[in-house]
């Protein structure tokens, strides 16, 4: 298997600033974790944590499904279920009929082991 470029969905906003923070941390661990398996990973929480301010859920929207679309799969990370805008993420690769991970520990490792 070759190497893929894996777009991240993962929840940005918390109820308050500490489950922003508990969440831009949780994009962190899970982009290392693909990153260590081999794949290259686009995570937009990581890529524009504490930008939030500068413009609103659709501005981030559009810029970050342009990313989706030019990534091989999508990988959800914990508690996507929740998020309104990992569910806009999921629903975008159904359509784009992307191959979609349910958590980086189903990406496919291929570096021929753990890390």
């Amino acid at each position: 298997m070759k190497s893929l470029v894996l777009y991240l969905a993962s929840p940005y906003r918390g109820r308050n600033e500490w489950d922003t923070y508990l969440n831009i941390t949780s994009a962190h661990l899970a982009a290392k974790q693909i990153w260590s398996k081999g794949h290259a990973c686009i995570s937009p929480v990581s890529n524009t944590a504490w930008m939030g301010e500068m413009n609103d859920h659709n501005f981030w929207m559009r810029g970050d499904l342009e990313i989706l679309a030019r990534c091989d799969g999508l990988v959800l990370n914990l508690g996507w279920e929740k998020s309104h805008g990992c569910n806009e993420e999921y629903q975008e690769a159904i359509r784009l009929n992307m191959t979609i991970y349910f958590g980086p520990d189903s990406v496919p490792d291929i570096t021929g082991g753990d890390k």
